[in-house]
């Protein structure tokens, strides 16, 4: 609020504090001070005394720069490349006397000794008018989330020292494939820190009720109240709905610093260790995916939390250059969470009881025969989703099961304990090979013909693009090239720049007058088939 605001509320507001009672005096003053940014004392000071009407500020003192220093401020600001007037203004006493060598720069010597005596405000304030007339801006594709980032306090990876367990971190799978378009299936992975206990539940959106319901049903999963919760800066997590929910349910909620993934290591371990090495990385979509991950996750939650042990780090101390790291002998996490003490003696009994009825063996065959079923739903990499008769139904997780789902029917034993050879090869995404130059060609140039003319364009322009090319083209060529050439127009028009830049560089270098000695013929870059390359002789 400006001054001139200020004044014109106090001057309104003022007699009626003075006639309030003591009970309206103390609301009109906090919106008063709320709307002005006064002090408490201050401002019932200013309510209490009779204030006179507003009036303009004339200023009495003259002007002491004139036009002239502003001009040639700007002359020497122009000189500048328009910086900053803190690195202007010490680089005026250098500045100046080249500007007027060079007769740049004439003014007489109070204009001059006026100029060399600036403050920076001073001459920000005498640059604004030049400023405000050219203003460029960019655009921006950033959408600011709904919640302010410092609602929710920072955790970094080094401030976890609870042991006690329920504070968990939360983070989100994609499977999308190969491609980010369109709708596709997330996983919800929820990691104790304390003991390793990992919850994966499936979402079909990725929004914030998603988000809510999931959790809803992970505390009812979980054998452990859920105490804390610590997400990425993702705004599936950063929302006011997930924030009042973690406040209504008195759940610690937390999040790690941006780009900084080591913040939620125990979460990003299981991502790459559970999600990655069952589900893999294809693509699912729609409600009948969604269930049969549902239906995977189901039998992946009792096999990992009861049979896979892991180890947890104890501490760690740096020698010199190396880091020695101290581990606690590998426990499953159901074992880790028993040994707490922080269970009750029912739910203890009850966890005890799953893990005797559980069979590891007949699991991990379970296991199996729904990743097979699960795999059937996934999009091909071309992105035409297709799938079978057998993906229409649904393949059921069964706790008391004893024979692997899928080969009751036919008869079939497949082993329990080895995975088949392909499973490995499809759960992580295989290497790209390198591309090589490619120094052929397949089909008809579509602009030999016109490539002469092309090239005169652009070196009158060099700064087209390839797209403005091709409208002219169009233009000028009624249905001959379309819409679809433009990525070899592209390429071609790089070949070129390539080829021009070298061009210009070496006459560049031919006319400077700060060389000395020319370049040796042999060092310089030269062409071939539109690739630059670097010579084989080195200085010596």
């Amino acid at each position: 609020m400006s001054v001139e605001a200020k004044r014109e509320l106090l001057f309104q507001v003022a007699p009626r504090y003075r006639e309030a009672t003591h009970a309206e005096k103390t609301v009109i003053l906090n919106e008063f001070l709320e709307s002005t940014g006064y002090a408490r004392k201050y401002g019932i000071r200013l309510l209490s005394r009779p204030v006179q009407p507003p009036v303009k500020v004339q200023r009495t003192r003259p002007r002491r720069y004139g036009p002239a220093v502003q001009e040639a401020l700007a002359v020497a600001w122009s000189a500048a490349h328009y910086i900053c007037s803190k690195r202007l203004i010490p680089f005026l006493p250098e500045l100046v006397p080249t500007l007027e060598r060079h007769g740049h720069l004439v003014m007489s010597e109070d204009v001059r000794e006026q100029l060399l005596e600036l403050s920076p405000a001073t001459a920000d304030r005498l640059l604004r008018p030049l400023r405000q007339e050219d203003k460029p801006r960019g655009i921006s594709t950033t959408k600011r989330g709904t919640l302010l980032k410092h609602q929710v306090p920072v955790r970094t990876f080094a401030d976890w020292i609870e042991t006690e367990p329920g504070f968990v971190e939360a983070d989100l799978v994609a499977h999308c494939g190969h491609r980010a378009e369109g709708a596709f299936l997330y996983t919800l992975v929820l990691t104790d820190v304390a003991t390793g206990w990992t919850e994966c539940l499936p979402l079909l959106f990725r929004t914030a009720e998603a988000v809510i319901q999931a959790l809803e049903r992970a505390r009812a999963l979980l054998p452990m109240a859920l105490l804390g919760l610590d997400t990425d800066n993702g705004s599936e997590f950063l929302n006011a709905e997930l924030l009042a929910y973690c406040r209504q349910e008195q759940i610690t909620f937390t999040r790690g610093r941006a780009y900084r993934k080591n913040d939620q290591c125990y979460v990003e371990q299981k991502n790459g260790s559970i999600v990655r090495h069952l589900v893999g990385y294809d693509r699912f979509e729609g409600e009948a995916a969604y269930r049969q991950l549902a239906e995977l996750y189901r039998a992946v939650r009792l096999y990992v939390n009861y049979f896979q042990p892991s180890m947890k780090l104890r501490s760690k101390h740096r020698e010199g250059a190396r880091v020695r790291r101290t581990y606690e002998p590998a426990q499953t996490p159901f074992q880790r969470l028993v040994n707490s003490g922080v269970i009750s003696p029912g739910t203890r009994s009850r966890l005890e009881g799953i893990y005797r009825a559980l069979d590891p063996v007949r699991l991990l065959s379970q296991l199996q025969a729904l990743q097979d079923a699960l795999w059937r739903h996934g999009a091909v990499n071309r992105g035409v989703y297709e799938m079978d008769q057998e993906a229409a139904t649904i393949e059921r997780f069964d706790v008391n099961g004893h024979e692997p789902l899928g080969d009751q029917a036919s008869g079939k034993q497949v082993s329990p304990l080895i995975l088949p050879p392909h499973r490995g090869q499809r759960a992580y995404r295989r290497p790209v090979k390198p591309r090589t130059p490619r120094t052929w060609r397949t089909r008809t140039d579509p602009f030999e013909g016109v490539w002469g003319e092309i090239t005169q364009r652009l070196e009158v322009r060099p700064e087209r693009t390839a797209r403005s090319v091709l409208d002219e083209l169009q233009a000028r060529h009624p249905g001959v090239y379309s819409q679809s050439q433009l990525r070899t127009l592209q390429r071609r028009v790089k070949g070129w720049r390539a080829r021009a830049l070298l061009r210009f560089d070496d006459q560049w270098l031919s006319e400077d007058i700060a060389v000395e000695q020319r370049m040796h013929p042999s060092l310089r870059a030269t062409t071939n088939d539109d690739r630059v390359l670097l010579p084989e002789a080195t200085l010596g």
